[in-house]
């Protein structure tokens, strides 16, 4: 073809999962490959929600084109769960609206609120969806650095003043993808005193909300006071119920903030499945009426203990995260993040995806998807034992 796809593609992170991908194809033709990258939940759902989805499918009008802001039924179980949850009264109509995955409103939220060359402030690292939706409205990422020394937090205050009054809105995301981390209250409520004092909109990433461990509960960034009045949150079913292949998910908070993510969407789609709709429903009302008893958090709290446990006994000592289905793990001295990865893969099998993947300030560390069950997590560390990868060192070229 003589024709070229859109520059606005050159800026998209695909790369490295690619590349991934190709050689994890190749590598699997002669030996067992642990696949522990993409956050892709293993579970099926609760046999309560698969039935509603069923009876749901039978019902007359299911199959008619649903709203995009959702069903009535819906935003207001929302609402009833946020207030459950985290204390926070929420508006069914206006300040809840559907989405087909929390991916697809962060993706589309940069489209209603930026023209060509406005400053977004993006975590780095961070997911990469967050710098992906700028690139394609044409915006600027401003990262933020996320370093250990600092919880992986943000720091506010290194951010250039004159880039904070040119920014339209921040990224969060807490619990963190990919690092694992978690953020306090007193820290959200100096990120609502940034957001009044420069006027940015917050937007709050909260699809781990659920997946924590250790007796550790996620605030959400709307439980601050004035949250509401600067920004909104996203959350997700995929993690929190294992509905990931269900795409659903909402934005909740500031109604005028929300409206022209849901003036784009409603030229772009017609909304979400109404049968999976009733089974979200079903999967908010069953955690309101089980006092809060999720069945996922413990799941992946039995991984994380078993995987870091077993690598500290083969000489890879890691931090213990609070939340979410992964570990940040630095690499050993002597390795780039790439470099470590497919050494991982090519000598042990087991695949992990490069800190680097998700900015230049995941250089240093991988990302391990807790998506394996306990013996096979045991297997893959075995592999990598054996393999003598954790005792060489190697020359970095940088």
């Amino acid at each position: 073809m003589m024709r070229q796809p859109s520059k606005r593609l050159n800026h998209l992170s695909a790369d490295i999962f690619s590349e991934m991908n190709a050689r994890k194809r190749e590598v699997a033709k002669t030996r067992t490959v642990y696949d522990l990258s993409i956050g892709s939940p293993d579970q099926q759902p609760d046999e309560k929600l698969l039935q509603t989805l069923i009876d749901a499918i039978w019902q007359p009008n299911s199959f008619r084109y649903p709203l995009s802001e959702g069903t009535a039924a819906f935003r207001e179980e929302v609402a009833r769960w946020y207030q459950y949850r985290f204390g926070v009264e929420l508006a069914p109509d206006g300040e809840v609206h559907s989405l087909m995955g929390s991916q697809d409103g962060l993706a589309h939220f940069a489209l209603a609120w930026t023209d060509p060359g406005d400053i977004v402030l993006v975590p780095d690292p961070g997911y990469p969806i967050y710098e992906g939706s700028l690139h394609l409205a044409g915006a600027v990422p401003y990262r933020m650095p996320l370093r250990a020394e600092n919880e992986f937090l943000p720091k506010l205050t290194d951010i250039p003043e004159e880039i904070a009054a040119r920014a339209t809105f921040m990224i969060l995301n807490y619990p963190n993808n990919p690092v694992s981390a978690v953020a306090t209250l007193a820290f959200f409520e100096e990120v609502v005193a940034f957001a009044k004092r420069f006027d940015i909109i917050v937007v709050h990433d909260l699809a781990y909300s659920e997946m924590v461990f250790d007796g550790y509960q996620a605030p959400s960034f709307l439980q601050v006071p004035g949250a509401k009045e600067v920004g909104i949150e996203f959350n997700s079913f995929s993690k929190s119920f294992n509905m990931a292949g269900c795409r659903i998910a909402y934005v909740v908070g500031n109604a005028d903030i929300i409206k022209p993510l849901a003036i784009v969407k409603s030229n772009i789609d017609y909304g979400v499945f109404l049968p999976v709709q009733q089974m979200a429903i079903e999967a908010l009302r069953k955690d309101r009426e089980s006092g809060g008893e999720n069945t996922v958090a413990p799941v992946y709290q039995e991984r994380r203990d078993v995987l870091l446990g077993a690598l500290a006994k083969a000489g890879w000592s890691i931090p213990s995260p609070k939340a979410t289905m992964f570990v940040w793990a630095a690499v050993p001295n002597g390795w780039t993040s790439r470099e470590f990865a497919f050494a991982l893969l090519e000598q042990a099998g087991v695949v992990v995806v490069p800190g680097s993947a998700f900015g230049e300030e995941g250089e240093g560390y991988v990302r391990i998807a807790l998506v394996q069950p306990p013996e096979v997590l045991l297997e893959a560390v075995a592999a990598i034992d054996q393999s003598g990868i954790l005792r060489m060192k190697q020359v970095c070229n940088g």
